[in-house]
């Protein structure tokens, strides 16, 4: 297992800035998630890290000694992309021992660590099929088999999951934890998936522009987020954002709620209108506006059903809605997080 340290790195195409000043270091044994928007210079760091890219500038080390100069296969990692890269006309069993065949290894030891990857992983009954004859979950599988045999100090997967449809990737993201928690070993996982990056990570490094907006465990993302970027990007639905004081005053759906229904605590009090509601099963999603407010965004509340009286879900009608005061974050003019308001 690996400790990851990356110090000032900055990456330049021309006139374009993909990656600017990221400084990042992920623990021993830790599974590190990148999470931004399509185009914010996650992948891009992420191959500078694996040595597919060169860094316009900053240093990598791995274990405290700098790779900037080392080859991909010096680095002691192995990458999982997006798109399996599966040789077709392979078993699955030559898929997977592709890696140890070039380095020359023993074919005893290729054949009981293809037979362990292929177990771990729950494929040891397909290594006799081709690429072709197994879904995409299953494909997946096959490609984490193949980084894993060759023992990698490091494991880096670009939006692995990318590719699969929503059950498959619910079942899949569990399949990667529960692997990674078994081998232990230092992973980095690149995505633009919030639901992937909560479930997943140990913590989250938020990426926009090339820049990195916050790095912190899931629940302190979410509930403390840095700036307005963080909080609007992690949530679904978002924060919501309202103008107050020269800044912005956020909060989360689920704490905005019916006056009747916080009984304790400070609260600010707004006057809600709701638009339209929808029906989710375990919860209603309602959309509306403020009163006496300027909101730039809709205003969303998540609400239980089985709590809220229909009468506060009817579209048109005026009700008290209200926020906890220890619920609410303030965003300055900048966009940064202020600490009181």
């Amino acid at each position: 297992m690996s400790v990851i340290s990356a110090n000032a790195i900055t990456k330049r195409f021309g006139d374009v800035l993909a990656v600017n000043g990221i400084s990042l270091s992920v623990y021993d044994g830790e599974f590190m998630v990148l999470l931004g928007p399509s185009g914010c210079g996650k992948t891009t760091f992420l191959r500078i890290i694996a040595g597919l890219e060169t860094a316009s500038s900053g240093e990598i080390a791995i274990d405290g000694q700098i790779v900037n100069d080392r080859p991909p296969r010096a680095r002691g990692i192995a990458m999982v992309f997006q798109s399996y890269g599966l040789y077709p006309h392979f078993t699955i069993r030559d898929n997977i021992a592709f890696p140890l065949k070039t380095q020359r290894v023993p074919k005893a030891d290729i054949q009981s660590k293809v037979e362990w990857s292929a177990k771990l992983l729950g494929i040891d009954h397909l290594l006799d099929r081709r690429p072709r004859q197994l879904s995409g979950g299953e494909r997946q599988r096959v490609a984490l088999a193949r980084a894993l045999v060759r023992d990698p100090t490091v494991f880096l997967l670009d939006e692995p999951l990318s590719n699969l449809d929503a059950k498959l990737r619910a079942s899949a993201r569990n399949e990667i934890k529960l692997f990674q928690q078994e081998v232990g070993t230092t992973t980095i996982y690149v995505t633009h998936d919030q639901i992937e990056a909560m479930g997943m990570g140990d913590r989250i490094a938020v990426i926009d522009h090339g820049q990195v907006r916050q790095v912190g465990t899931p629940s302190a993302i979410y509930d403390d987020p840095a700036d307005r970027f963080v909080a609007t990007f992690v949530g679904s639905p978002p924060m919501n954002l309202v103008k107050w004081n020269g800044g912005h005053l956020g909060f989360r759906p689920e704490n905005f709620l019916p006056r009747q229904m916080i009984q304790d605590g400070p609260v600010t009090e707004f006057s809600f209108r709701v638009d339209r509601a929808e029906y989710l099963g375990s919860e209603r999603i309602v959309y509306g506006q403020l009163d006496g407010l300027e909101a730039p965004l809709e205003i969303t509340a998540k609400l239980p059903p089985a709590h809220v009286p229909l009468e506060y879900i009817r579209p048109g009608e005026w009700h008290p809605f209200a926020v906890r005061n220890s619920q609410l974050c303030y965003f300055g003019e900048d966009g940064k997080r202020a600490r009181r308001h």
